[in-house]
């Protein structure tokens, strides 16, 4: 049996490629669908089935261009309504692929179609070897169940449902099963995910909090009390998803002279910049918005940006741009109207305006503290959680999610030090707070793991 777990680190996605003698079998794939097809060559298999646990809403799945390129069927929960041409499959249906038996578990509860899949080797015995869980259990956690509102179903109804399926189903399995979900930690599917990729039945009927014996009543209160908010795209991913994205290859970024670049900010296009934080803050167009390639870019920018607003990428080089529309493209983002030709370089060079954002460290942050005497207004923009675990003395919290709805709490008039746990988010916030007419901003490097661990005062 081939068995091979993909993970996209930016997204915490897992993906999976299950073969045997010949033929195989992806399950929940990434948009961009290359790799699954490369290795199943590699392998001299032949890609049969493409196999969704569930509508995903935190990105857009390759599903329907690997069928279309490999001749693969889709199969999806019956419940999924899904808009094209698919196998729905029920409570107990199995596809094959060479001697493994694919068997449909169905696991409603962080969505209403979730179908999880027991992995079973019928050359070998009849005992179920691995089940692929989607985002009905985590390692650590489970799915929240309050993604289907706009279907119909509250969360305390999806909570119900998961709890059914946890206990009735997933966890009469035996301890040795191994695990295998569609996601890991950062994914915002839950809320406590665990680094690991996998584990076992009995692991997480030992260590997940969500698995301890309670009554089904105290699970639906639990489950649906203090739910970060979910992000703005999810429902839209969801709905790409049941109608199934076209193929990536379609999309093209064309390049842009600083002159179109600027016309289209002024006739409201997003200038998006995605260097690292260094770099937006030595100097960048003004009003453009810093998400940095190199962390949770696709989520990031699915949570902040408009996706009915155009987008011109300004990026380090040619392959930066490519990697940041294949990034959007993972979150339903298709609105790229180009690109910077030449980047910031060109911008400078047509003689046109630069700004900057100033980079302090927290020993810089700790002696403007002493020297402001209170007169500094720190912005904290990690999670709640985050923030209440331990924040710079006086920081108030005010979440990268949703800091543009917090502007009021604010004052644009004076000086404002921006932190994060490492500087990523911050940098983030610090464009956002510039195009809403901020002064003086500065982006702590290092965040607040750094002022941690130089061992200054914390409160929490």
């Amino acid at each position: 049996m081939h068995f091979h777990q993909f993970y996209l680190g930016c997204l915490a996605h897992a993906s999976y490629l299950i073969g045997s003698d010949g033929e195989a079998a992806v399950i929940d794939p990434q948009r961009d669908v290359d790799q699954y097809i490369e290795y199943a060559e590699r392998h001299g298999l032949a890609i049969r089935w493409v196999i969704e646990t569930h509508l995903h809403a935190d990105f857009v799945s390759g599903h329907r261009e690997l069928a279309e390129r490999t001749g693969a069927e889709i199969a999806f929960g019956a419940r999924a309504d899904a808009q094209f041409p698919h196998r729905a499959v029920h409570d107990g249906d199995v596809l094959r692929v060479g001697s493994i038996e694919l068997r449909a578990l169905e696991t409603p509860g962080h969505t209403p179609e979730s179908v999880s899949w027991l992995i079973i080797d019928s050359a070998v015995s009849s005992d179920v070897l691995k089940v692929l869980t989607g985002d009905t259990l985590f390692i650590g956690d489970v799915g929240r169940p309050d993604l289907a509102g706009s279907r119909g179903y509250t969360p305390e109804m999806m909570a119900g449902m998961l709890y059914d399926s946890l206990h009735r189903k997933l966890l009469t399995l035996p301890d040795s099963v191994e695990v295998y979900p569609a996601h890991g930690a950062g994914s915002a599917c839950g809320r406590n995910i665990s680094k690991e990729t996998s584990s076992t039945i009995g692991e997480q009927r030992r260590m997940n909090y969500a698995l301890q014996p309670m009554p089904r009543e105290e699970f639906i209160r639990m489950m649906t009390s203090d739910l970060p908010e979910a992000p703005s795209y999810f429902p839209i991913d969801a709905e790409i998803n049941r109608r199934g994205a076209g193929a990536l290859g379609d999309l093209q970024a064309a390049p842009l002279s600083p002159a179109d670049a600027g016309r289209l900010a002024r006739e409201g296009a997003t200038l998006l910049d995605v260097r690292d934080g260094a770099a937006f803050g030595t100097g960048h167009v003004p009003g453009s918005t810093n998400i940095g390639l190199r962390g949770q870019f696709a989520s990031w920018a699915g949570s902040l940006l408009d996706p009915a607003t155009a987008i011109v990428i300004i990026a380090e080089g040619a392959q930066d741009v490519e990697e940041a529309v294949i990034r959007l493209a993972r979150v339903g983002f298709e609105n790229v109207a180009g690109y910077l030709e030449g980047g910031i370089a060109s911008w400078h060079e047509a003689g046109l305006p630069l700004a900057t954002l100033a980079q302090i460290d927290v020993g810089e942050l700790k002696e403007r503290l002493r020297e402001r005497d209170g007169r500094l207004q720190i912005i904290d923009v990690r999670r709640p959680g985050e923030y209440a675990s331990g924040h710079v003395p006086d920081a108030t919290n005010h979440p990268l999610a949703s800091i543009t709805r917090s502007i009021g709490q604010l004052d644009a008039e004076r000086a404002a030090v921006v932190v994060c746990a490492s500087g990523y988010r911050s940098s983030i916030a610090s464009s956002l707070l510039e195009r809403e007419g901020f002064r003086e901003l500065y982006n702590v490097t290092g965040g607040t793991n750094a002022w941690i661990s130089s061992g200054f005062e914390t409160e929490s």
